[in-house]
């Protein structure tokens, strides 16, 4: 079976490759704008421009799958006039490109990266999102995602392709970026967060977890035209977050204990409410339906995970 990976050159899409190349009777094309600097071993790569331009044996074949980890991610800080735009051309419009072409070649199966940002912002502990609950999206990001989503289905219906939808929570591992990246910076130098009171509960999940489920969703006839949720099954507050980061850094952390109003309160006034409210919220996710559908249990702990990722970190920084 051949299964074709887009994004190949990303965060996901890289680890992915390396997942999908353990498993011998896979045909595994990466497919990218860019060619990677280091490809995969026992993998082969297509330029992008290819994938949607040629019914050759290049890319798409009957009865492969595709997994489109592509598309315009998730940015905090939004410059330009109109975002939601540019999430739809990226997130919408090319990944419904992508998957027409495939149905027209015959491809079983289309696996589909969203977002846990279409079920919405904040999970209270006791109400987590869950797979099946109605999209709520709050920002342009996530409005991409789930318009994606409903393309996809509309799709499947017309053409017959069975389409799996992965909705991830913050994703973590070597080579992470963002705010999980800034994380690590401040406990590798010390600096003092005012942190040490957060009660919030938050799922993540680590890159080894995801890259397994997908793989998972390559074979298994129950994830076909299913939508699942994600996360490494443990729930940490902030706190516990970073100590625990701390610790795999073999950086304590340093957490100065700060009631949340004032920090909230404090943040608010210098123009960071946002972040104060991504660090104090919750943001809880249901995985039950993904254990029992898929008979799937993640398969390393979110210690194991933050020992990869800090790992990583201290061979890229020196530390």
């Amino acid at each position: 079976m051949r299964a074709i990976v887009t994004g190949c050159s990303g965060f996901i899409g890289g680890a992915l490759l390396g997942q999908l190349t353990r498993e011998p009777e896979l045909d595994v094309v990466g497919v990218s704008r860019v060619r990677p600097a280091e490809l995969v071993v026992n993998t082969r790569w297509l330029p992008r421009s290819l994938l949607t331009q040629s019914d050759t044996n290049l890319g798409f074949v009957s009865g492969s799958v595709v997994i489109h980890a592509a598309g315009r991610a998730h940015i905090l800080r939004e410059r330009g006039g109109e975002p939601l735009a540019e999430y739809r051309r990226s997130n919408v419009d090319e990944t419904l490109e992508i998957a027409e072409h495939a149905a027209r070649c015959g491809v079983q199966r289309f696996i589909f990266l969203s977002s846990v940002k279409v079920n919405g912002e904040a999970a209270p502990q006791c109400h987590p999102f869950t797979a099946d609950d109605v999209a709520k999206p709050l920002d342009p990001y996530g409005v991409s995602k789930m318009e994606a989503e409903q393309g996809l289905q509309e799709l499947s219906v017309r053409s017959g392709m069975e389409i799996t939808i992965i909705r991830p929570p913050l994703v973590y591992g070597p080579g992470v970026k963002g705010n999980f990246l800034s994380m690590m910076r401040w406990l590798g130098r010390g600096v003092p967060l005012p942190l040490g009171a957060i009660h919030n509960l938050r799922s993540l999940v680590a890159i080894d977890n995801l890259v397994d489920l997908i793989a998972t969703c390559v074979y298994r006839p129950a994830a076909a035209n299913q939508t699942f949720l994600v996360s490494d099954g443990e729930d940490l507050s902030t706190t516990l977050l970073l100590r625990r980061l701390g610790a795999a850094l073999e950086k304590p952390a340093r957490l100065v204990t700060v009631p949340e109003q004032l920090l909230m309160l404090a943040a608010t006034v210098v123009g960071k409410g946002d972040v104060a409210r991504r660090l104090c919220g919750s943001l809880c996710v249901d995985i039950t339906k993904t254990r029992q559908l898929l008979g799937w249990s993640p398969p390393v702990s979110v210690d194991e995970g933050l020992r990869r990722t800090a790992e990583a970190f201290r061979r890229e920084a020196h530390l």
